[in-house]
């Protein structure tokens, strides 16, 4: 997690689409959302999110081919503090994890 977001920002997600789409209802929680293709639009009082996604080229590394997600993040009507507080929730059941 990081220590702020700014109201527009990119990220890399190393899943495929199928599993975002599987985790974005419980990131997302209470909040209503529509989804429209490679887009949804959150409500999150006072503002909203959209969020849009595009299948990027897998990563290689030797044998390992790990799947990537580009995903954008537009917020508006929130503040920074209603910024950290929503993504802390949403990096949390996105965090890929292994061991």
């Amino acid at each position: 997690m990081q220590s702020s977001y700014a109201a527009e920002f990119e990220r890399d997600m190393g899943c495929t689409e199928a599993e975002w789409l599987a985790m974005l209802p419980a990131a997302l929680g209470a909040c209503t959302w529509q989804r429209q293709c490679n887009t949804v639009c959150a409500d999150i009082p006072p503002g909203t999110l959209t969020l849009s996604w595009a299948v990027l080229p897998d990563r290689v590394i030797a044998l390992v081919r790990l799947p990537r997600l580009g995903v954008r993040f537009v917020f508006a009507g929130l503040d920074a503090g209603q910024r950290h507080a929503f993504m802390k929730r949403f990096d949390l059941y996105t965090q890929r994890g292994g061991g």
